[in-house]
């Protein structure tokens, strides 16, 4: 970050600021013009990695960056570096969060203070060093003690040096703060900026009500930083509590919530307060206002959205308490209190996003016949993995992905019967494949990530998510369900409320399992899995009869001995659609794509899924009557797992590639900021 953005912001926020007095104001202006030279210390041992270093990454297990078979399950070996903070929490760490904040929707910013408390954890340490992402930071105070205590000067609120160093475009700028030796709360004044990455901003037009604006955020994996100065690692939790004060919008129209504790019936009066206890990585900081209602499904479960769509998404969503029971028959109680969701505008740019207490969903899996409410299973499952126990470093994403999506099948399981999981888990083995082949960098296939990888986003992967489902399904066959049930068990208690790598899970499943069973699988054959790229030759495709039906009678149709219109698919669910379309061959031919438009309608699905795997087949085959629904398809969804591969698509496709820039052109002010970013790169277009 230049220092010259913030410094402008600042003086454009004095207004919003003069609360904070004077002082504040003074103190900024030194810090920002006198302090600009980063200082180095602990931010130069974690930097981002030199181009050149970037690209030794696809050699990275071959010249020793990833551990050897023995050390992988030796805990007290492991590297627990977060290449991806600033932050010295192992010398001073912060346990808790107090957000004061105005969230102002004329301004498109949340300002305020952010009170830390911290610990030192080496008594040596003299300086507080936090992550940040496009903050103006207006002035930084610390106090010891508390006031009530009767020491001399404690509790009381005194302004300290602070360095905001360069920006990265990758990490955002660090935040050096000099640490008074009793120090124990540092209070740090601040504005977002309106393009913060981690905020997304939607006019009323940009809503289903047409009348009130709407803001979300979307703090995983290092975008937390853009909305508060932080420790921002998943190595680190914090606990929070946060009062917040709507401007810029009428305050009777607009509901504020977080992921925190919360009444479901708290009043429209613009100030709204909040609470986690529970201790939680920042990245699971939450937030999201505008016109939104409440329907309750049970006693602790409900659902959030606009009016015009709650109603729908209840009903599509009422089966979450069995999932509820379900999981924690199987792994243990649910300890975050009430389980909420909400259903975000269509820009939100995921399938879902675990907040505790607040889960975050796309409309798009509103399909009518809760096909999609796999998804609603994957977000509930990381209540036990991700955010209760949760991956020290993003190189280790596949313990919070993996294992979430492994306890998601067992949930659609146990629901839906065994069939419907496997058909899932058939999906998913053709899409990793699909995408391991599309790598460019085959280490980036390991589990455990290399050392020097180019940016968080390559953790989030369908390697971590599918490869690391596949991986704990090869355990449980070694084992035995009901003894890796047990195990999963223990696990999720034994480690609960902290923040582990690879060897960590390991060095347990060693102790745990291994140790009872030490011929049900070799190391050898688990180090494949995490340090290996690709896929091991001991995964097994799963067979489903009623995807070989899908596919006798997708032969008979190709081959020209049955019409479209006479294939059987009254009781095809969409998992059985996904599998026709799927795997049309590439040389399917616009009179057999019409052929099918004409007897099923597929250029209109109404369901998400189906209409983003036809367009894939319309894209490159010129189909030229998909492109008006595909068209409206790109301006109405932001999800990433559509948009990201449509546009790759039509990027690569010559004949549409103009085109694609034009629509993106129009669709790009409705996408979240995380999309923006990533599609402009996709189409080479600036911001």
């Amino acid at each position: 970050m230049t220092l010259t953005r913030p410094a402008r912001r600042l003086r454009n926020a004095r207004r919003s600021f003069a609360p904070f007095g004077p002082a504040v104001l003074g103190l900024s202006v030194l810090c920002l013009s006198a302090c600009g030279e980063d200082v180095g210390s602990v931010a130069d041992k974690i930097a981002p990695p030199a181009p050149a270093a970037q690209d030794e990454a696809a050699t990275a297990a071959a010249t020793g960056d990833l551990p050897g078979p023995g050390a992988l399950f030796d805990p007290a070996t492991a590297d627990r570096v977060d290449a991806f903070s600033y932050s010295n929490f192992d010398e001073v760490a912060v346990g808790h969060v107090s957000l004061d904040l105005d969230l102002d929707f004329e301004g498109r910013v949340l300002l305020g203070t952010a009170t830390l408390e911290i610990a030192r954890r080496d008594p040596a340490a003299t300086q507080l060093i936090l992550d940040t992402d496009d903050l103006a930071i207006a002035t930084v105070e610390a106090a010891s003690g508390d006031a009530g205590s009767g020491d001399a000067g404690a509790g009381e609120w005194r302004p300290v040096p602070f360095i905001l160093g360069a920006d990265d475009p990758k990490l955002g700028a660090r935040l050096a703060i000099d640490l008074p030796p009793a120090a124990t709360r540092v209070r740090i004044a601040y504005v977002t900026s309106p393009d913060a990455a981690g905020l997304q901003w939607l006019t009323p037009a940009q809503t289903a009500g047409g009348k009130t604006p709407f803001v979300y955020s979307q703090a995983q994996a290092i975008h937390a930083r853009s909305m508060a100065p932080l420790q921002d690692t998943p190595a680190l939790r914090i606990t929070y509590d946060a009062r917040v004060r709507v401007t810029g919008a009428p305050a009777e129209d607009v509901l504020v919530l977080m992921s925190a504790r919360q009444p479901t019936d708290a009043a429209r009066d613009g100030d709204f307060e909040f609470e986690m206890p529970q201790p939680i990585p920042p990245y699971l900081l939450a937030i999201a206002a505008g016109d939104i209602a409440f329907e309750t499904i049970d006693e602790t479960i409900g659902v959030y959205g606009e009016p015009s769509i709650v109603s729908e998404a209840a009903a599509e969503f009422e089966e979450t308490p069995s999932m509820k029971a379900i999981a924690e028959g199987l792994y243990g109680p649910y300890r975050w209190g009430r389980y909420d969701m909400l259903v975000l505008p269509p820009s939100f740019p995921y399938g879902g996003m675990e907040n505790p207490r607040l889960t975050f969903l796309t409309p798009t899996l509103i399909a009518g016949d809760k096909s999609l409410t796999n998804v609603v299973a994957h977000e509930l499952a990381h209540s036990w993995s991700g955010n209760l126990v949760t991956n020290a470093t993003w190189r280790d994403a596949w313990l919070n992905e993996g294992f979430t999506s492994y306890v998601e099948n067992r949930i659609m399981e146990a629901l839906y019967g065994e069939e419907r999981a496997t058909m899932e888990r058939a999906l998913d083995l053709a899409s990793l494949r699909e995408e391991i082949d599309g790598l460019s960098n085959e280490s980036l296939s390991q589990l455990k990530m290399p050392k020097v990888v180019g940016d968080t986003d390559d953790a989030f992967s369908g390697v971590a998510y599918l490869k690391g489902m596949f991986f704990l399904r090869r355990l449980e066959e070694a084992f035995g369900r009901d003894a890796f049930d047990a195990f999963l068990k223990s696990y999720f208690e034994e480690f609960a409320f902290r923040s582990v790598v690879t060897e960590d899970f390991l060095g347990y499943l060693r102790a745990q399992l291994m140790a009872q069973q030490p011929n049900a699988i070799a190391e050898r054959e688990i180090a494949e899995w995490i340090v290996e790229p690709g896929l091991p030759p001991t995964i097994e495709a799963p067979t489903s009869d009623r995807f070989a039906a899908v596919t006798l009678a997708e032969t008979s149709w190709l081959a020209g001995d049955l019409a479209a219109a006479e294939i059987e698919t009254a009781d095809w669910t969409t998992h059985e659609w996904l599998r026709f379309i799927n795997q049309l061959p590439e040389t399917v031919t616009n009179d057999q794509l019409a052929e099918l438009d004409a007897a099923f309608r597929l250029s209109e699905a109404g369901n998400a899924e189906i209409a983003f795997a036809w367009f894939m087949q319309a894209i490159p085959a010129n189909y030229a009557p998909a492109f008006p629904p595909l068209e409206r398809f790109l301006l109405r969804v932001g999800r990433g797992k559509f948009i990201y591969r449509l546009y790759e698509a039509l990027d690569a496709n010559d004949a549409r590639a103009e085109w694609a820039r034009e629509i993106y052109a129009r669709a790009r002010p409705g996408y979240h900021p995380i999309a923006q970013r990533r599609i402009d790169a996709i189409l080479s277009v600036g911001g």
